[in-house]
């Protein structure tokens, strides 16, 4: 395999690639198009704003509302498993999910040893009664509930069942999972032919891909336990066969597919993403690529935040220029920006020409999100530059 010494493109070049395949660049108008050409959208469940999957759809599908998700679920287009971490992903990649499946039903433990008699009831009171949720099964332990960890045997033995590919989750009321028998939501045309560890390697690949326009082995197999030696010989193969091409960047080699080049423009746009948005998820990638060191605080202490409990990195044009920690006040129906923080000099010092650029641009984004958010105003709270804050007040404030 002949490694290039380095990229074909410029680092501009490759974020633009990355944001293009990203699906930034233009909106699609089906919830099913978006999560085919990203792989998967992660489910998160924390709430002080939008949730995580429903703020990546809306960045990326036009008029998006929350009922376009449901919608997709409901008509079998999308389903809901485990990626990485747990994701919706588009139906027709079902079989590739037998894979790991397969792995649960050969005994591996997804996160509690569940009794096989539990197993057994709870499937049996599903075929009788129908969808139910882990809520609608009675506590038989006479044990006190001390936190999330001291599941139930119900709820240890559905998630053990979902894993293990017997039940599906229809649809989530209140975003609590409701399950039902595989057989009875699974479409009669889905192939369910289990693939080899060669094809499953295969599918990584070609989905990563496509999703990000380049990528290391580590992050195609990306929390993927197992895979990454049949990740790593089925790059090499595909290199020989010609199909990927790699080049070297940093101490990492990146494998790519020619035919998939990057956009020459891209628009005088801000964006604001979720800190589990598909393109800023893998931070070691994020850092070689963009440049951008950033960190979710939410599991961070509140005395040691630096930027806030759950701060948007803000990308603008190709590059991170910040972030901004938001809550929505649902009862004032308020978007408050806690603290907006610009860590681009030239922006947060309003000498760069583009900073009239940048300030409508990011107007534009707060009052989408604003709307996204169900909120009737918003309110900027406080800026990490005392001049950005007073240009930002009599130009935004709302």
């Amino acid at each position: 395999m002949r490694i290039k010494n380095t990229s074909p493109y410029s680092i501009k070049e490759l974020r633009r690639l990355n944001m293009q395949q990203q699906g930034l660049l233009g909106k699609r108008s089906e919830v099913v198009d978006v999560i085919s050409q990203l792989s998967y959208v992660q489910i998160d469940s924390i709430n002080v704003a939008q949730r995580a999957h429903e703020h990546v759809l809306f960045n990326r599908v036009k008029h998006y509302s929350a009922d376009d998700l449901a919608s997709s679920i409901a008509s079998k287009e999308v389903f809901e498993y485990w990626s990485h971490a747990a994701a919706y992903l588009p139906m027709q990649d079902y079989r590739y999910s037998l894979f790991r499946k397969q792995q649960y039903l050969k005994g591996e433990s997804h996160w509690h040893k569940v009794k096989p008699a539990d197993l057994k009831n709870v499937r049996a009171k599903i075929e009788l009664e129908g969808p139910l949720k882990a809520i609608e099964f009675e506590h038989s332990s006479n044990k006190t509930n001390t936190g999330w960890w001291d599941w139930k045997p119900a709820k240890k033995a559905l998630e053990q069942l979902f894993m293990q590919g017997e039940i599906m989750a229809v649809r989530r009321d209140k975003f609590q999972k409701v399950y039902d028998l595989t057989e009875r939501v699974l479409p009669s045309d889905i192939d369910t032919s289990v693939p080899t560890e060669q094809a499953f390697a295969r599918y990584l690949i070609d989905r990563c891909i496509t999703a990000h326009g380049f990528a290391t082995a580590k992050q195609i197999a990306y929390l993927r336990k197992g895979c990454q030696k049949s990740v790593r010989n089925e790059l090499l193969d595909m290199c020989e066969s010609g199909e990927l091409s790699s080049f070297e960047l940093g101490k990492e080699t990146y494998y790519f597919n020619e035919s998939i080049t990057p956009p020459t423009t891209i628009p005088d746009k801000v964006y604001l993403l979720n800190p589990f948005d598909n393109i800023v998820i893998q931070r070691d990638r994020l850092l070689q690529c963009f440049d951008f060191n950033y960190q979710i605080e939410v599991y961070v202490p509140q005395a040691k935040r630096k930027y806030g409990y759950y701060s948007l990195p803000i990308l603008w044009r190709d590059r991170f220029v910040g972030r901004v920690d938001v809550k929505a006040d649902r009862k004032q129906k308020v978007l408050l920006l806690q603290h907006l923080s610009i860590e681009d000099e030239s922006l947060a010092s309003l000498k760069s020409n583009d900073s009239d650029v940048f300030i409508h641009s990011l107007r534009e984004s707060i009052e989408a999100y604003r709307e996204f958010n169900q909120c009737e105003v918003w309110e900027l709270v406080s800026v990490n530059n005392q001049a950005l804050y007073e240009r930002l007040c009599n130009t935004l404030d709302r």
